[in-house]
């Protein structure tokens, strides 16, 4: 026998958490696990009636296994904001300066409209490592948001005033890679 749900009692207790404080969550470090994480509370958050928005500075396409499955949930909404490629440090171009400074308008509009539970601003912290975008005007987007909404920033380097910022910081630290050892990235496991 399935378990039963009420779907009243459901509905009451997203109400109670709608008037919550939303909170600031990092996920930084040189380890893999932070985007992953990151889609993995829209989810979360989904799965319980709320609205998620995922905002990607650094990455575009579609071949990444979590874009095709949020991309099935209405509810969750992404948008990609990086260039085909990778962007090297110090070698950025002025479209990405742009494609970032998008991404950062798009996250401010999300953060502080009301309409997201959770908002994910993921490789916001790599593009503010390579100089993409300012970190005062991330603070302000930030500081600006709803009360109720809920931000996740994800990246390597997070930077000092971003750490001491928030209320939840997880670093993923790389202990062991098979990256190391030769082994390619894989599809289902690394994108």
């Amino acid at each position: 026998m399935g378990k039963s749900y009420n779907v009243g009692a459901e509905f009451s207790l997203r109400g109670a958490l709608l008037e919550r404080p939303g909170l600031m969550h990092v996920y930084t470090g040189n380890g893999k696990g932070k985007t992953t994480a990151a889609f993995g509370l829209a989810i979360r958050a989904w799965g319980h009636g709320g609205r998620a928005c995922i905002v990607q500075f650094m990455k575009c396409g579609e071949n990444y296994g979590e874009v095709k499955a949020v991309k099935r949930l209405p509810g969750i909404v992404l948008r990609q904001f990086g260039r085909e490629g990778f962007v090297i440090k110090g070698k950025h171009s002025q479209e990405d300066m742009e494609l970032a400074r998008k991404a950062l308008a798009f996250s401010a509009e999300a953060l502080y409209s009301g309409e997201y539970d959770l908002v994910v601003m993921d490789e916001v912290c790599v593009a503010l490592d390579f100089g993409l975008v300012e970190i005062s005007e991330v603070l302000k987007a930030i500081d600006s948001r709803s009360q109720r909404t809920e931000v996740v920033l994800t990246g390597i380097n997070a930077p000092k005033e971003i750490i001491e910022r928030a209320d939840l910081v997880t670093e993923m630290r790389m202990v062991k890679h098979p990256y190391e050892s030769g082994v390619s990235a894989r599809e289902m496991i690394e994108y």
